[in-house]
């Protein structure tokens, strides 16, 4: 380590050099003159101002030290950061670092070398800062040992991972809970294996997503491999609005043939239910229990497709919709003992969490009940067993939604059956219809909003987001 009396005479001999001193706290000691006039502040004010409120990098310095100084880094050339004057303004620099010997504190000297002298790896640093921050890019470098080197913003987001706590950690580590099928990240990326546009379904704690993926290999000017990287795009919006136009056309075709149809089944369906229960009367006068018991099983089956053609009837042409501005918290409150009721009955206790002040939604009073309604039915029918379904209001500011969050603890749904639970006729259950969740998803579209649903195989949530009136 470099003594303090040789930092004082470096500094005295480096005036016109950018140099600064940062304690093991990130906090600044001392500046150059020329940093200083660069930076636009005064030496008192720079003193013990935190080193990152000036100047960006992607790291602690510790950890810039141990990977890019330490004795095993075999460092190239310098790493690189950004440095922000008062006035905002922002320059790209190089730097270098030592650590200095001293007692009661770690302290670490850098020198900083403005890349405005090299203008071709300005441009190049500044390009690789800025891919790595790209809102719509996920970018992980991995090194040849499989550990963790960087990772984007975006990349940190979608996996649901802080970098910080994951930032030169081995992938196996970081990929842990994960099945090794189920992985963003193989160690087959290292034997050379190229990967393009493929497509990968990701779920973190809270959302899915689609991703397409790219990986290769990084090699150096020798041709020697030194690493790998993989970049994934979010294209989850693109994919869902694809199965909601797909879905739409099936609606509609379905909507066709049930206009025309629809009211012919209803009308001879009336004729025998009413027969059915005349015999049914005669039955029980006469004691025929055994024939009585067959009628009654015919009312029930005729009840089913009535029900069915009245959902083909909502499906070919709503009822009469009335938009207003309306409270989603006075609507769930409305029909709670409704839920509780069906929940009981399921040994499934409710649980609500209400956001105050939810901005009003232009929607149709009655049609989000039944969306209400039918979700949390769906809910508590996945908890056979009992289980807890959970109900919480939420305001999604960015894209200016009100969000319903439909939560239950029950088995999950499958992968392989996810995808489908909005398409007509779908269904898992023994007496459904299918067509429940794409008249919900229909009624939430028609009002300008969407139904997402994520599951990890402990619990499902449904969300139901509606814009803002």
């Amino acid at each position: 380590m470099v003594s303090m009396e040789e930092v004082r005479k470096l500094l005295n001999h480096s005036i016109e050099s950018s140099m600064l001193i940062v304690d093991e706290e990130e906090s600044v000691i001392m500046a150059t003159d020329q940093l200083l006039k660069f930076s636009g502040f005064s030496a008192e004010e720079i003193t013990h101002m935190p080193f990152s409120q000036f100047f960006k990098v992607r790291a602690t310095l510790q950890e810039l030290y141990d990977f890019y100084f330490g004795q095993e880094s075999g460092l190239v050339e310098w790493p690189h950061g950004f440095l922000m004057n008062k006035n905002g303004e922002i320059t790209h620099y190089q730097f270098s670092m030592v650590k200095l010997a001293r007692e009661e504190k770690q302290l670490y000297l850098m020198v900083l070398k403005n890349q405005l002298e090299g203008s071709e790896l300005n441009l190049l640093q500044r390009f690789s800062d800025a891919f790595l921050k790209d809102v719509n890019l996920g970018v992980l470098l991995i090194s040849m040992d499989f550990t963790l080197v960087d990772i984007s913003d975006m990349a940190c987001r979608i996996l649901g991972m802080e970098r910080e706590h994951i930032l030169n950690m081995p992938l196996d580590e970081v990929f842990a809970t994960v099945p090794s099928e189920h992985r963003l990240v193989n160690r087959t990326i290292l034997r050379g294996m190229v990967v393009r546009n493929h497509a990968v379904s990701w779920t973190n704690n809270h959302e899915r997503f689609e991703l397409l993926l790219d990986s290769n290999v990084l090699k150096d000017s020798q041709g020697n491999m030194v690493g790998a990287y993989i970049i994934f795009k979010d294209v989850t919006n693109m994919r869902s609005l694809e199965e909601m136009v797909q879905r739409s056309d099936r609606l509609a075709m379905i909507g066709q043939i049930a206009a025309g149809t629809a009211h012919e089944i209803r009308n001879p369906l009336t004729s025998i239910k009413g027969f059915l229960q005349v015999l049914r009367r005669t039955f029980e006068v006469q004691g025929m229990g055994k024939e009585q018991s067959y009628t009654e099983v015919m009312l029930t089956e005729i009840n089913r497709i009535n029900e069915l053609v009245n959902e083909f009837l909502l499906l070919s042409k709503p009822k009469h919709v009335s938009y207003e501005r309306i409270d989603v918290s006075e609507v769930l409150r409305g029909i709670l003992p409704i839920i509780n009721n069906e929940a009981i009955l399921y040994n499934v206790h409710l649980q609500y969490e209400a956001s105050y002040h939810l901005p009003e939604v232009m929607a149709d009073q009655e049609l989000l009940k039944q969306v209400f309604l039918n979700v949390c039915k769906n809910g508590i029918e996945a908890m056979s067993d009992g289980g807890i379904l959970t109900i919480s209001e939420k305001i999604d500011t960015a894209e200016r939604n009100v969000c319903i969050d439909v939560h239950d603890t029950g088995t999950g749904i499958p992968m392989f059956v996810i995808d489908k639970i909005f398409d007509p006729f779908f269904t898992t259950k023994d007496t459904g219809t299918g067509l429940g969740l794409s008249v919900c998803q229909r009624i939430i579209h028609d009002m300008g909003g969407g139904i997402r649903v994520s599951s990890k195989g402990f619990g499902t949530t449904f969300t139901i987001s509606i814009p803002y009136a």
